[in-house]
């Protein structure tokens, strides 16, 4: 048994989802948002750290995936991302998690069947892949689709490899 903490990261709002994996099942265990208010750079990178230390701290995951920083249209907004994502990757290093990085393409891909699928697509086949009773929130839905793209990455890893499990980032 595996727990997955998935991150969409963003410094407004940043996603979470942790899922449960045994031997290629997946289960929901829990996601949200965490909301990050106006203020200093510096401060708005402290909540989602200490957020996400919180959560970590709560759930004890194994491992996190998180999205990669794509180029916005504006190189000020994709430096805000990267500095969130810094924040929510120090927060996993800190707890010697390992951390799994995915371009959004790629994520789509996993979940959907397509890199280009829009966020209600991703909404949808997370909420049919986890059976759960509603759409998640989009943040939330990202970040549980990151970490079914890791889960599904190391289903196929472990089968290419012939081995039986995969821990701490390696395949045993």
């Amino acid at each position: 048994m595996t727990l997955i903490l998935g991150i969409d990261p963003g410094s407004r709002k940043t996603g979470f989802g942790i899922i449960q994996a045994i031997s290629g099942q997946v289960h929901y265990v829990t996601s949200g948002v965490i909301r990050i208010p106006d203020g200093e750079l510096a401060g708005r990178l402290k909540v989602i750290f200490d957020g996400l230390t919180t959560i970590i701290t709560q759930y004890s995951p194994d491992e996190m995936a998180i999205e990669q920083v794509f180029m916005a249209r504006n190189a000020a907004s994709a430096l805000k991302l990267g500095q969130a994502r810094g924040a929510a990757i120090v927060a996993a290093a800190v707890r010697e998690l390992p951390v799994a990085e995915y371009e959004a393409r790629k994520v789509k891909q996993s979940v959907v069947g397509n890199g280009a699928a829009d966020k209600s697509q991703v909404q949808h086949m997370v909420k049919t892949l986890l059976r759960l009773p509603g759409v998640p929130q989009e943040d939330a839905a990202d970040a549980l689709a990151v970490a079914l793209c890791h889960a599904n990455t190391r289903q196929h890893l472990i089968k290419l490899s012939g081995s039986s499990s995969f821990r701490r980032g390696r395949v045993v």
